[in-house]
């Protein structure tokens, strides 16, 4: 099982890119220019581990593109499940989206209160899901 939480950022500054020293304000403003990080998903699934289980991540700020954009990197890199959830509500409310599902999995107040962590769920969930996988490949 790939369990990939690796976008950090989709943007770089090369090293060879970077100051050697400190930037100074009196010089007016700063313009930057990055470089897109390379994306991994996709040589993963289809030369490193075709018969893997492998499950990613989609941040969104706009909860309305959430499941839009999650079933869009399924259907382009062809793995598993995305773990979706929306930059406000991701400590407490995810969903696991799959080619022909979305479950939503979310902390009550109770569990917030107990210190519960939403990864909890998605750990516990994904297990099962993988279990269900590797029976199928069997």
């Amino acid at each position: 099982m790939f369990y990939l939480a690796a976008a950090v950022s989709d943007f770089y500054i090369p090293a060879s890119e970077m100051p050697e020293h400190k930037i100074q304000s009196s010089e007016g403003p700063l313009q930057i220019t990055m470089k897109m990080v390379p994306k991994m998903l996709s040589p993963l699934v289809k030369e490193w581990a075709p018969e893997a289980f492998v499950i990613s991540f989609k941040l969104e700020t706009d909860p309305l593109v959430l499941i839009h954009k999650s079933r869009q990197a399924l259907e382009k890199y062809r793995h598993q499940v995305v773990v979706a959830n929306v930059l406000e509500s991701r400590r407490s409310a995810v969903v696991i989206v799959t080619r022909d599902s979305q479950t939503p999995l979310a902390l009550s107040e109770e569990e917030m209160a107990q210190g519960m962590e939403i990864e909890e769920k998605i750990v516990s969930y994904l297990q099962a899901q993988h279990t269900a996988f590797m029976g199928k490949e069997g």
